[in-house]
């Protein structure tokens, strides 16, 4: 499975971060332990949503999709 994930600080509010992965629980063990540079300096983090998916490329669409302009706009409303 792969998984398209939204994350908040704790710490900063209103940081957040869209990601993908094959492994949500060791990925969200890796932001919290400040092996992401994008991430590290908002810890700790939670999980607010994430999405499954059986394949990669639909995972990787909707992670694309979620960052865009019209993406944004539905995860607010949506998904945050």
């Amino acid at each position: 499975m792969w998984y398209v994930y939204l994350i908040e600080s704790q710490a900063a509010e209103g940081e957040r971060y869209i990601g993908i992965t094959s492994d949500l629980k060791q990925r969200l063990v890796d932001h919290n332990s400040g092996k992401s540079s994008h991430t590290s300096k908002f810890r700790p983090w939670r999980i607010v949503t994430y999405v499954a998916f059986s394949d990669q490329a639909n995972a990787t669409s909707f992670e694309r999709y979620l960052k865009s302009g019209s993406g944004h706009a539905f995860a607010n409303k949506r998904l945050w």
